[in-house]
């Protein structure tokens, strides 16, 4: 019973580790997910996102977030491979 709960405790992590690493559409992702997947981020700034986008329209490009406060170069460069932008 021992060897069966670590299984499912490993395939677990394994499983989130292979959602996490998809990458993350800031255009459509609800304030949840951008909490989730962008480090730096907690629930007020991805609320902040959600918001900006509703206000503005869709984001362009990645670089669109910089317009948000608190979200700076470093916290971008360090989350890019995590975000995806399309129009879907």
């Amino acid at each position: 019973m021992r060897n069966f709960s670590f299984i499912i405790v490993a395939i677990s992590i394994l499983f989130s580790a292979a959602v996490s690493a998809q990458p993350v559409n800031i255009n459509t992702a609800g304030p949840e997910v951008l909490a989730e997947a962008i480090n730096g981020v907690g629930p007020a700034r991805a609320e902040a996102i959600v918001a900006y986008r509703e206000q503005h329209g869709p984001f362009k490009s990645v670089e669109d977030l910089r317009e948000i406060k608190g979200i700076g170069p470093v916290l971008l460069e360090s989350n890019r491979d995590k975000l995806l932008v399309t129009s879907d």
